[in-house]
């Protein structure tokens, strides 16, 4: 209900009686007070007075009530250890495809090789829950869906030429704006699920604290609507899933790569590799052909570009 008075609210530029309300909402002007106030505990300002209420501003929150339809799925946090950690354990509890965990910060978040990753205020910090009808070794693939997810949202919200790095990086001006990392559960033919962490660095500041990256703050400017930029990135990924057994994933995350064609360093299983990235094969490797002229397919690692 606390929904449909925000809703209600946001449709009138002006104040809105409590009767009014009342009517549109099929509840008393009782029950109307008692989601205004709750609407207040969690940031929203809102003004009462005779001629009714009037919204002045929302919190710069996730809250599940800013994703209208999705509510029952957004679980969001002001504080987590890890994203991961509590999606896998709603993924293991049965929790449906597109189920999304939200924190405000990270007090452990975690990148690739458990490499810790800055979680301050003001980034995105999401990990999405998905089913995937793929084979585990079709797995790789959802890194690249990924990042071309929130490099397409990053592009069509706010005209920044994102590119993508192998295996889960997003880079705008060569600089890393967000991180991705997929953690599947399989029996020997069949994925059970595939959970997505996101990290991006949306209204933080990052260059100063963190070399090599950058926020969206900071390209812009200004502040970005981190709502809509959520919504955009998991419409994306979800909408992504079903071309997964195909190769149109592949073609997209080719047409955005910064990694084909650049000397490389790849390291993977405690192994060193270096060559020049010549392209990626149906599944997601990195095929590297090494400096003695032989070609090395990598199915995961760290991978470094020449000069950075």
């Amino acid at each position: 209900m606390s929904h449909q008075v925000l809703v209600a609210l946001r449709a009138h530029k002006d104040y809105v009686s409590g009767q009014l309300l009342s009517s549109q909402l099929g509840i008393s002007r009782v029950a109307v007070w008692k989601q205004v106030r709750a609407l207040r505990s969690l940031g929203y300002v809102i003004r009462a007075s005779r001629r009714g209420y009037l919204l002045e501003s929302s919190p710069d929150l996730l809250l599940p009530l800013e994703f209208p339809g999705w509510e029952p799925k957004v679980h969001h946090l002001m504080v987590a250890d890890s994203t991961m950690h509590t999606a896998r354990t709603l993924a293991r509890r049965g929790a449906r495809e597109g189920t999304l965990v939200i924190a405000e910060q990270q007090s452990a978040g975690r990148g690739r090789l458990d490499r810790s990753w800055l979680s301050p205020a003001g980034g995105i910090y999401l990990t999405i829950v998905t089913r995937p009808a793929i084979t585990p070794v079709q797995a790789p693939r959802i890194n690249l869906m990924a990042a071309v997810a929130v490099a397409d949202a990053i592009e069509r919200l706010f005209g920044l030429r994102a590119r993508v790095k192998w295996p889960n990086d997003v880079l705008v001006g060569g600089r890393k704006v967000c991180g991705i990392l997929a953690e599947m559960e399989a029996e020997c033919d069949a994925v059970r699920f595939v959970n997505v962490g996101i990290g991006l660095n949306a209204n933080s500041r990052i260059a100063d604290v963190q070399d090599g990256a950058v926020s969206l703050l900071e390209l812009l400017g200004s502040p970005v609507d981190r709502t809509g930029l959520v919504r955009a990135i998991v419409e994306g990924v979800l909408s992504r899933l079903r071309c997964l057994a195909d190769s149109s994933i592949i073609e997209e995350w080719k047409a955005r790569t910064v990694t084909i064609g650049r000397e490389v360093c790849v390291v993977s299983g405690g192994m060193s590799l270096t060559g020049i990235a010549v392209g990626i094969n149906s599944w997601g490797a990195l095929l590297v052909r090494g400096m003695d002229g032989r070609m090395h397919e990598v199915v995961a690692g760290d991978c470094v570009h020449a000069g950075h």
